[in-house]
């Protein structure tokens, strides 16, 4: 096992308890990771508050030229990164090296945001006593981010939180995923080493109790969280008076017409489906089908199941590795169940083993059950047809979730119909919904969350503009 301790204040710390992590394939023990109460939270976040000014006014070429260093040395330390995400949360090797890739990109995003996130002027004169004065605009950090981010991506999207975050120049207290926390500590730490200034870097492993004062404690001006719903609105209401960016759940529709080549896109959305074992908030989990096309989709989309690898994540071929915990196979089966008891056919698969569940895709499925208007986050999908393109965007909206939804079509005019007609914060064209690019503005409506992530979009999510008035008349 590795031994892994918190980095408070950007100084490594033992803190006199820890919890060990297993691999959720064959349990095997994987970590032992230093446990934080709420003095090592205390002492993060007062280390983090004394330097939040001389952050804020340090050079954005500094924190540019940091963000490029942590980028190259993640390089550097990608298959040992790869190799502890695959064996502390049960991600498939291949997505876990992807997921590295990834987060390469985002800091070396954050080194260009860190150089051009700049300001604007306004024309004072535009009203008469604005006459003969200057209006400058200058983003500035808010303050303290404190940064919860989940398993499913236990290094980028915990990148995503403090990437922008160096590039603003705000301190950063980072709770990593109480499953998988060992690759969002060890960035923490490098961002350390190569030069972070003291006590504006913390990442602490900590039980949810302890978590909760990232919330409650006013020291913090913005709270980011990525998650579940149900937790993420439960520590909003307790920061009523902070900034709060919440990235949840999603349940995504995949719209295929007729127009469709079947087997160019029945690969890519399959993955799409069961990749991760489903554990993944914009993964496809409701496709769509027009009524003239379903047979053969379902056809294929079953043949492409079946023949996903399933089994071990150390497995170059594998795709669908294990879910994360006992209590999310009994979750997800329970869901199943339900569909099949109210009339829903199995089209392939159903079943589990220990974590490890086959892919499933169901059909028949009526509207108002939850494995077609919640998350599952698990490997089941759902196939039904549609008759119009209009039905088809009326199914796909008919949802408390809105993160991103796809449409594969050869009518542009149905694309951009989609595109206006869909209430989801981005509507893929021809790209399953698990296609994500990490500069765009990455977030959801309706229960899918509020504010965006993105590196620039981040960024502005945690500055808010300051005035500058020179001049003018009184």
């Amino acid at each position: 096992m590795r031994r892994q301790t918190a980095l408070i204040a950007g100084k490594r710390r033992e803190t006199g308890d820890f919890d060990v992590i297993c691999n959720p394939f064959d349990g095997a023990q994987v970590s032992e990771v230093a446990l934080a109460t709420t003095l090592e939270v205390d002492v993060a976040l007062e280390a983090a508050q004394k330097s939040r000014i001389a952050y804020a006014q340090s050079s954005r070429h500094e924190r540019a030229v940091l963000a490029e260093r942590v980028a190259t040395r993640l390089g550097e330390r990608r298959e040992e990164l790869a190799r502890i995400i695959t064996l502390e949360s049960g991600k498939p090797i291949r997505y876990a090296r992807a997921e590295v890739d990834r987060a390469i990109t985002t800091f070396t995003l954050a080194a260009s945001v860190a150089r051009t996130l700049g300001g604007e002027t306004l024309p004072a004169d535009a009203v008469p006593r604005g006459a003969n004065a200057l209006i400058l605009v200058e983003r500035v950090p808010r303050g303290v981010v404190a940064a919860i981010s989940p398993f499913n991506f236990p290094l980028n999207l915990a990148a995503h939180k403090l990437a922008p975050a160096l590039a603003v120049g705000a301190p950063v207290v980072l709770k990593p995923p109480h499953q998988a926390p060992s690759a969002g500590l060890i960035m923490a730490e490098i961002m350390s080493e190569l030069g972070a200034p003291e006590g504006t870097v913390s990442a602490l492993h900590a039980r949810p109790d302890v978590a909760e004062q990232l919330a409650r404690d006013a020291r913090v001006a913005v709270l980011s969280f990525t998650g579940s719903d149900r937790v993420g609105y439960h520590l909003r209401a307790l920061a009523p008076k902070k900034h709060v960016l919440l990235e949840l759940g999603g349940n995504a529709p995949c719209i295929i017409d007729e127009t469709v080549d079947i087997e160019r896109v029945v690969p890519a959305i399959v993955e799409a489906c069961f990749a991760n074992a489903g554990q993944v908030c914009i993964k496809a989990q409701r496709l769509l089908v027009h009524q003239s096309r379903f047979d053969e989709l379902a056809a294929a989309v079953v043949a492409a199941t079946q023949a996903l690898a399933v089994g071990n994540p150390l497995d170059e071929q594998t795709v669908v590795g294990p879910l994360i915990d006992t209590a999310s196979v009994a979750r997800v089966r329970e869901v199943v169940l339900e569909a099949e008891a109210a009339g829903a056919r199995v089209l392939t698969g159903g079943q589990a083993a220990g974590r490890l569940m086959q892919p499933t895709l169901l059909t028949g499925v009526r509207p108002e059950l939850r494995v077609c208007k919640d998350e599952i986050f698990g490997p089941v999908a759902t196939l039904e047809p549609f008759g119009s393109f209009e039905q088809a965007l009326a199914l796909a909206n008919a949802t408390r979730y809105g993160l991103q939804a796809s449409v594969f079509t050869e009518d542009v005019s149905r694309a951009l119909a989609a595109f206006r007609a869909l209430e989801y914060g981005a509507v893929l064209v021809n790209r399953p919904p698990t296609f994500r690019l990490d500069h765009y503005p990455y977030g959801g409506t309706k229960d899918s969350g509020t504010g965006r992530e993105g590196v620039r979009y981040a960024a502005e999510e945690y500055t808010e503009p300051r005035v500058l008035l020179l001049g003018g008349t009184r």
